[in-house]
This record gives structure tokens, sequence and C-alpha cells, in this order.
């Protein structure tokens, strides 16, 4: 792996010259542009604050793009971090966050070492995408009390809407002002003018200086003190075996979406700059940076796709604007520290409701309804609703359950076609009374647990015959399970005088029938090539 990355370092440096560096500053500063507010904002939404979001980006841009994969990554905190952590911050405080962000370096450390990032492929796009959505609502549902200046208790979403019937909901006009205007903005502001200034960072700016301004009774962010490691974060003494017991759920459920959203950010940069990633060494990077980020006082992060592509659209050429990204942050941390803690949190609430709406996939909802993919809709929703009410990692889970439950249903849908032998076959033209009792069945689909039953049902339902002649070319493959049911079945029409001959068998088909010993035990006379040659044996 060392070898590789230092040959990939050659190449993406390869000819490096001032004009290279002037892409590569462009394209930092305008990916730090995006990610100043949105650090802030996460931090905030993590339930960490906006100090810990800064060195997140900060130290996420520094190590997870020296160390990564490929030349294009950027890196911080993420909505879907943010989702997850901030139960974990409501129950257990800032230390619990930390803790959370060390194991899943761990975590994704072991992942990267084991080889295992492809994991995440298994994950069906529908469950993904409903997993998205519901990671959406739950960031903008977090930021309800923010936006409004409203109280609530609880640690799932649930939990905090029910608290209002006993604590009351009494929005204040002052928040709902800033945030409302800020949603306004980031809605309306041109796309020819995002080139310049991101709207996120332009109604930040103004709400700031209304602030300063027009001082109103908001809450702020509060101060963002000036140095790089923060008083609270992550020593070693707060590892122990009860806190890893507590804490390793929530932080394989970090690993696991910091493993996605990595990844995919990844697969959208290969489309962008034409430039293979390695997803290994890449989950590496990250599991190395988040393993030293809560010693910093920095929440998980990741590759974060929008950032990712700015970059690149803003001329990105190599690692090195991921350095610049992370510069750019460390001087506003400095220069501009007083000044960003005085921005109103409901401004940040607009910012991540506006960004949560944006962070769904919208055209491949679109798809799903206008093409009726029943199936892909359903695990959209179930995934949706089981985020929101259960949490992140059940849902992932249960997505997958579902994805795997709406398979069994659609593979179970076998075809069997049962014909005589007609006059396209020599024999055929002149039938006798033996071959009349001979039918051709053609299956099609795979023959597993979900479909055996309607094959015995159907082969034992056929009457006035005397050969059967089942043709499973259509077949492509077959479990050991239904390997055993058709060894009964073959046995229990030989006792009526029925025989049962197979043929177009697929490699995987062959090979489970000669792993089962089922070509001795019906005799490898009664398996051929094709079904002209089962009817020439006749």
């Amino acid at each position: 792996m060392i070898s590789r990355f230092r040959s990939d370092l050659r190449r993406e440096f390869s000819g490096y010259n001032l004009g290279t560096l002037r892409k590569d500053i462009l394209g930092g500063l305008t990916v730090a542009a995006v990610a100043l507010p949105l650090a802030l904002a996460f931090g905030v939404s993590s339930g960490a604050d906006a100090a810990s979001g800064l060195v997140t980006a900060i130290f996420a841009s520094l190590i997870m793009g020296a160390l990564g994969g490929a030349s294009y990554q950027i890196s911080g905190p993420t909505g879907t971090m943010a989702a997850i952590l901030l139960p974990v911050s409501a129950k257990f405080g800032i230390q619990g966050v930390l803790i959370t962000g060390f194991l899943s370096g761990v975590v994704l450390l072991i992942v990267a070492l084991v080889k295992a990032g492809r994991i995440v492929s298994i994950i069906p796009s529908p469950v993904l995408t409903g997993f998205t959505a519901g990671i959406s609502v739950l960031i903008a549902s977090s930021q309800i009390d923010n936006f409004f200046g409203t109280v609530s208790e609880g640690d799932t979403l649930i939990q905090s809407i029910g608290s209002y019937a006993h604590l009351g909901f009494s929005p204040q006009w002052q928040p709902v002002l800033f945030g409302s205007m800020v949603i306004a903005l980031m809605i309306l502001w041109p796309k020819k003018w995002e080139a310049i200034i991101p709207s996120s960072l332009a109604a930040i700016i103004i709400a700031l200086i209304m602030n300063l301004l027009f001082p109103l009774q908001v809450g702020e962010v509060g101060t963002i003190p000036k140095k790089l490691i923060l008083e609270d974060h992550f020593t070693l003494s707060l590892l122990s075996l009860d806190s890893i017991k507590l804490f390793i759920v929530p932080a394989i459920g970090v690993a696991a979406i910091g493993m996605v959203e990595s990844l995919l950010a990844g697969a959208a940069g290969e489309k962008m700059k034409k430039e293979k990633m390695d997803p290994d060494r890449w989950l590496l990077a990250q599991g190395i940076g988040n393993l030293v980020m809560p010693f910093l006082g920095g929440v998980p992060a990741t590759a974060a796709i929008a950032r990712t592509s700015i970059a690149i659209k803003a001329g990105m050429k190599t690692r090195v604007t991921s350095f610049v990204h992370a510069i750019v942050l460390i001087l506003s941390m400095f220069l501009l520290a007083p000044f960003m803690s005085r921005i109103p949190l409901s401004a940040l609430a607009g910012v991540l409701m506006v960004t949560s709406w944006r962070m769904n996939d919208w055209p491949s909802v679109k798809t799903y309804f206008r093409k009726r993919y029943y199936s892909s809709i359903g695990k959209y929703f179930v995934t949706l609703i089981t985020t929101v009410v259960l949490g992140l990692t059940t849902a992932i889970l249960v997505g997958i359950g579902f994805s795997v439950i709406m398979f069994v249903i659609s593979s179970s849908d076998i075809d069997i076609t049962i014909t005589n032998i007609d006059d396209r076959h020599e024999k055929g033209k002149n039938l006798t009374g033996r071959l009349s009792k001979v039918r051709l069945i053609y299956i099609t689909g795979q023959i597993f647990f979900g479909s055996i039953n309607t094959i015995v049902t159907t082969f034992k339902a056929i009457e006035d015959v005397s050969t059967m002649i089942v043709s499973i070319r259509g077949v492509p493959s077959i479990d050991h399970g239904s390997m055993l049911a058709l060894e009964e079945l073959y046995d229990e029409l030989k006792k009526e005088g029925v025989t049962l001959l197979f043929c177009g068998l697929q490699p995987q088909v062959r090979s489970q029938f000669e792993k089962a010993g089922f070509h001795t035990h019906v005799g490898k006379e009664h398996i051929f090539e094709n079904a002209v040659e089962a009817i020439d044996s006749l």
C-alpha cells in the first residue's frame, strides 16, 4: 500500500507548476467558502460546538487529504455524521461524542486493513436514497429549537416533538426572522453569483451584519477559541471496557455511514476527474483521521460529496487544494473568531434546513414513482421511516433486510412451461402411445427455498405421464435445500413409474448436482446436454 501511495503521488505531482498551483489555490478558496458555514453548522448540530466543527474540517482536510486514496478528497464534518452523533451527545454529552469518534476510527482502520471497503456495495440504491432522506429529516428537525427559539426534551425526534405538549411551543420572532431570511436568501440566490460567493456564506454574512448592527435576543454561536486543540478533547483515560460496550454500536454506525459517504464521494470524483481511487487507502486515511480528531476536540469526519464536487469544478488539480482549504479555515478561525462567535444559531439552522432538503436524491425518487418501481418505493419508505423512528444504524440493517425479502419474493416467481413432443422433432412426427406420455418441462428462474415448493407441486400435479424431460437451461443457480427436495421428488415419481430426465444444466447448477451427488443418484444416463439428446434417448 505504501509503495502504491508513493507511485500515486509521483504521478499526481508530475509536471506540477505555478499554473497548477494557481488552480489548486482557487479550488481551495472556493471550497473553503462553502465549507466554513457548514463546518460551524455541523459542529453545532453534532451536539458539540462551532469550534469543534472548524477543528474537524481543518484536520480532516490535512490528514485525510494527505493520506487519501485519490487526489480529490475534501473531507470534513457532514450532516450524516451530525444526525447519528446528536442522540449520543444528548444522552452522554461531548465525551460520548469523542469516545464514539475514536472508536469509529478504530473500526474504519480494521475495515481498511482487511480490505472490506467494498462491503458497502451490497447496500441497494433505494436504501441509500431512503437513508439520506431520513437523515435530512433528522437534521432539519434537530434545528427546530434553534430556528424557532423554543425548548424541547428527548433523545429522539418523536420524544422531542412530544415534549412540546408539556413544555409548550412558543416561537420567538427574532430567531425566526434570521432563520427565514437565510432560507429565503439561499433559495433565491442567483446561480451565476454562486461561483463568486456561495449562497450559504452570503446568507451567514448578512445575518451576522444584521445581528451586529441591530442586536436582537437570539442565541449565538458563542466564543470560538483561537486554538487548534480544544478544551474538551479525548484522552485515553476516557476509554474503558464499559465505555467501549456503551459506544461501540453508535461507533459502528458512524463508521458505516462514513464508509458509504466517503466511497460515494470517491465515485462522484472518479467520474468528474477520470481518476481511479483506491477505496481501501481512502478508508485507511479516514480511519487515521477519525482516530486523531477526538484528541483535538473534533467530531468524526468523512469525505463530503458536495465539497469534493465543488473543488473539482473550481479547478482542483491535486490534493494541495485540500491543504489550501484547511489553511483558509485556520486563518478564519484565528482572524474572524470574534465575528463568527456572533453568528445567530437560527441562521445556522436555516443553512442546515436548506442543506438537508438539497441532500435528498430527488431525481432518483422521481424515477421510482414515474416508472412505478414499487419494490424501490417500498425500500425507500421503509428505510426513511426506520431512520427517523429507530435510528440510523438500525435503518441500514432494516433496509438491507427488506431488500433481501423483496428479492426473495421476486425470485420465487418461477416460470414453468409444460408441453408435449410435437412434429418439430423427428420422433414427434410419428407419435406412439409411449411418446405421447412424455412431457417437456421448461423451468426459468432461480431454484431455491422460495420456489422449490412450486416446482414440486407442479410436477406432482401432472397426470398421464411416463417421462418428464426437465430443461433447466433458464436456471442460473440452485441451492442445497432444493437439491434435497429434487432428490425426494425423483424418488417419489420413480415409485409411481415416472422417469425424470434433466438437460441444459448451467455451470453453477451442474456443480451443485455433482457436489450433492445427484448425478450419481439419478444416474448420468438421465442427464443430457439438451432436450434433443434427451428425446433421442427414449
